[in-house]
């Protein structure tokens, strides 16, 4: 089974400007064992059986045992029938004839007919996609076992404009060595803390791919290892965030350095944090960048900001203004004199988020930090977790903090000390992974700690 002649990549070329990228000569192999693969052919009972299922075919040759299917397939290669279990009346068996012998399968059907996990419209598409796969996957086994031993994928205009990309938009990234700080307490100096700022962490925010099962129509081939995806239908994955196609067994080996397209980006809330950053390639999101500017514009002294509720349907305005025209919605005063809905439009946004601001693998971790009696433990188990976030959700964070610290400054006008905002934003930024409503209100005052935490001393904590 030599496929040295397909098996090695050739013609490829890489260029700086994407229009002159050249794809490489995908591996046709596997392609070409699928156009061989044997055709399916139904083998039709002579007389009209009253016991036949309405959602089978004249393929139907009720209940016979194994010996008689065998011999009405008669030999013949990729011939198939239908029959009832005598063992189990009632259930219905797929007899198909492959590889010099008839292979026998449990046949299901909950409005689509499947064997295993693929689903199919009728029972010539499921064993026409059976016999490719029984086909392709005895016929290169060890192809298929080492197929990705020898990636394509670095060399794709995909991954190269990826890295092109990240140069140009993270320039502030910088590898000095983290810094060392101390938390002034009471009179009383703190342990020194590593301190690492934003400028101190790598700001390439990594992004695994969302790959999903697909149907692709007409032949496709694997973005990662080159070679074609077999079968019928699910032939393959695809990053519903990037559309990166891949095998399923080639998903695993992918960097995790999918750049989302904004044209698949269907809305800016209840979007991924991470995908939507790295979709605009920005450092945080647009809607945070833009609704703290608009506040502190003018709404700073404003009598219990974040505490006062907006209009909700204004609310709701704003945040379709962001979904259908991301950075250019308006909500300045002229559109929006009640800064309230402005401020409530930001708390939707990262209550909204489909994994929380403080994610929920590390809600525990800063729960604990704040159960802790002693003070400056306490300040050491939040920067802990804080140096633990995603790089995304780290810079969105410490960005608000920076804000919700100038609110403080003026707690005179509009009445929002540190613990009032920490009340209001504590269930807003974090919530226990499970979702346990009593588990939220028990760890409430605990939420309000964290935050109130990080606003006074955001200047060390971050």
């Amino acid at each position: 089974m030599a496929a040295s002649s397909n098996s090695s990549l050739s013609g490829s070329s890489l260029s700086s400007d994407p229009e002159d990228f050249q794809p490489p000569i995908w591996k046709s192999y596997l392609y070409q064992l699928q156009q061989e693969a044997p055709r399916p052919k139904r083998m039709t009972c002579p007389q009209e059986l009253e016991s036949r299922p309405r959602h089978y075919g004249r393929e139907f040759h009720g209940m016979i045992s194994r010996e008689r299917a065998d011999q009405l397939l008669n030999g013949a290669e990729g011939s198939y029938l239908i029959r009832e279990s005598q063992r189990q009346p009632g259930s219905y068996t797929l007899a198909l004839r492959f590889g010099s012998q008839t292979l026998n399968y449990r046949l299901f059907y909950d409005g689509r007919h499947f064997v295993c996990e693929k689903r199919f419209e009728s029972v010539h598409d499921l064993v026409t996609d059976a016999l490719i796969t029984l086909h392709v996957e005895s016929r290169a086994a060890q192809y298929i076992a080492r197929m990705t031993a020898n990636p394509i994928y670095q060399h794709l205009g995909y991954a190269s404009l990826l890295r092109q990309r990240a140069t140009h938009t993270h320039t502030h990234t910088h590898t000095q060595q983290p810094k060392h700080v101390t938390f002034q307490q009471e009179d009383r100096v703190a342990s020194t803390l590593v301190k690492m700022s934003v400028l101190d962490r790598q700001c390439s925010y990594e992004k695994i791919h969302n790959f999903k099962v697909h149907t692709f129509r007409g032949p496709h081939w694997c973005e990662y290892c080159a070679n074609f995806m077999w079968g019928l239908i699910a032939q393959g994955l695809r990053c519903s965030d990037c559309g990166l196609n891949v095998h399923k067994q080639c998903c695993k080996l992918v960097p995790s350095d999918c750049q989302p397209d904004l044209r698949r980006i269907k809305k800016v809330f209840s979007c991924d944090l991470t995908t939507l950053v790295k979709a605009h390639n920005s450092s945080r999101p647009m809607v945070l960048d833009m609704c703290i500017r608009e506040i502190e514009l003018r709404g700073l002294t404003s009598e219990g900001l974040y505490r006062v509720s907006g209009f909700t349907d204004h609310i709701e305005d704003v945040k379709l203004a962001f979904d259908r025209d991301g950075e250019r919605a308006d909500i300045t005063a002229e559109a929006y004199p009640d800064i309230n809905i402005i401020a409530g439009a930001l708390k939707l946004y990262l209550r909204d988020l489909p994994i929380p601001l403080i994610t929920y693998d590390l809600y525990h971790t800063f729960i604990q930090a704040a159960k802790l009696p002693d003070p400056e433990a306490r300040l050491e188990g939040v920067h802990e977790g804080l140096l633990q976030l995603p790089p995304a959700h780290y810079e969105t964070l410490r960005y608000l903090i920076m804000h919700l610290k100038r609110v403080t400054m003026h707690e005179k006008e509009n009445l929002m000390n540190s613990e009032n905002l920490g009340i209001v934003f504590g269930p807003t930024l974090m919530h226990p992974p499970d979702q346990n409503t009593l588990a939220s209100l028990n760890d409430m005052r605990y939420q309000k700690v964290i935050v109130q935490l990080l606003i006074e001393h955001e200047d060390v904590l971050f």
